[in-house]
């Protein structure tokens, strides 16, 4: 028996396994982040992946996937149930994956029905979110998928506890989930204050500006919404305060027009997703993140990884907390007491430096955690 345990492991060692990596929509959002950041750090002569990717997508590395070995497969959305399952059985059967590893949450169900009908024999469902009450029809689709989530795969990972239990429920949350956390390449998130000089001058902000940042999808969720609120009350104390919000979405025209109203059109920056957004955390002097439902946030502790004091809603996971820059407060609090917050944290914030330690310590170094991931997908092929 350890002779053939030790074969199959030289085997392996010189065999490439392809992994379908169902990504849905590749829209520049978080997951996809953490998803890239494992692939680019993942060894390449052991598991490549297959990035299988909606059609409408509008944001696919598609460059660099090619120039590290790996393949962009495009398949028609899941709304088009019929031609979504009829292109993932095509391409399950065709390559004949060992591992099907979908990242779709709730909407897991697709890509691994389809894959369980093609024999696969390891199928990942990897979920990211959770969900609040806010999103009615969003969430009644949730918790519709969320009965069917156990149906088809037969291995279960999230970045949190509370994230697996939210989707897979607390009996496989005990037993069967694999906390795989979003990690991070701490290395280029550590503070650089001739970077933060430089990008504040690009940015046009003076040296007494306070720049209050955000970074994320411009959509309900995310709450920028909020921000502008609390912001506007920042602004009318002091006008050196500004605003820098990065990210893309559907309320893009919203936010402007509230800008408008509000009359800090003039000090608000929208900014589309930057590919060097480490860069842009150094020109920030606080991170603001209120978010309505997190499955983990990993902003937040890019943030912190700069030496940002951070403020987040108390529905972002405690697991975001990698130093004490960071306050948790509830979106039910008023705006002062937000504002308050605010003001303290960027009173009492020590002199900025980077927290590259805290973060290994708590399990975000990519290089430590890309092992990890290889040596479950080891386990899995074992069994």
């Amino acid at each position: 028996m350890m002779l053939v345990d030790f074969l199959w492991r030289i085997l392996n060692m010189v065999k490439t396994t392809r992994i379908a990596m169902v990504m849905g929509k590749m829209i520049g959002g978080g997951v996809e982040s953490v998803i890239m950041n494992y692939y680019r750090n993942i060894d390449k002569s052991r598991y490549q992946f297959d990035f299988i990717v909606d059609n409408d997508s509008t944001e696919v590395p598609m460059a660099e996937i090619e120039e590290m070995g790996g393949r962009v497969i495009f398949v028609a959305p899941y709304q088009k149930v019929i031609e979504n399952q009829r292109d993932l059985k095509r391409i399950f059967r065709k390559n004949k994956y060992l591992i099907v590893h979908s990242n779709l949450n709730s909407l897991s169900f697709f890509p691994l029905r389809a894959a369980k009908k093609c024999g696969v024999p390891i199928r990942i469902a990897h979920n990211h979110n959770t969900a609040s009450s806010g999103e009615g029809i969003r969430n009644l689709i949730k918790n519709v998928l969320r009965l069917a989530a156990r149906w088809y795969p037969n291995h279960y990972m999230a970045p949190t506890y509370s994230t697996g239990k939210w989707l897979f429920g607390k009996k496989i949350a005990n037993n069967k989930l694999y906390i795989l956390k979003n990690s991070l390449n701490l290395n280029k998130l550590g503070f650089r204050k001739d970077v933060r000089a430089k990008q504040r001058k690009a940015l046009g902000y003076r040296d007494n500006d306070i720049v209050i940042g955000n970074v994320g999808r411009l959509v309900w969720q995310k709450n920028q919404t909020f921000i502008l609120d609390i912001f506007n009350r920042l602004h009318q104390s002091n006008p050196n305060y500004r605003l820098l919000i990065i990210g893309e979405g559907p309320l893009i025209d919203d936010l402007v027009q509230k800008c408008y109203k509000l009359g800090i059109l003039d000090v608000v920056q929208f900014l589309k997703n930057k590919s060097n957004i480490e860069d842009y955390y150094q020109a920030m002097d606080l991170f603001l993140f209120p978010s309505h439902y997190e499955g983990f946030g990993m902003v937040a502790v890019e943030a912190q990884v700069t030496g940002l004091p951070v403020v987040v809603s108390k529905n972002v996971p405690d697991e975001v907390a990698i130093a004490d820059n960071i306050d948790f407060l509830g979106l039910n609090e008023s705006i002062d007491k937000w504002c308050i917050s605010i003001q303290n944290e960027l009173y009492h914030a020590d002199k900025r430096h980077s927290f590259i330690n805290e973060a290994q310590q708590m399990g975000y170094d990519i290089s430590i955690e890309t092992k990890k991931l290889e040596d479950k997908y080891d386990e899995l092929l074992e069994k």
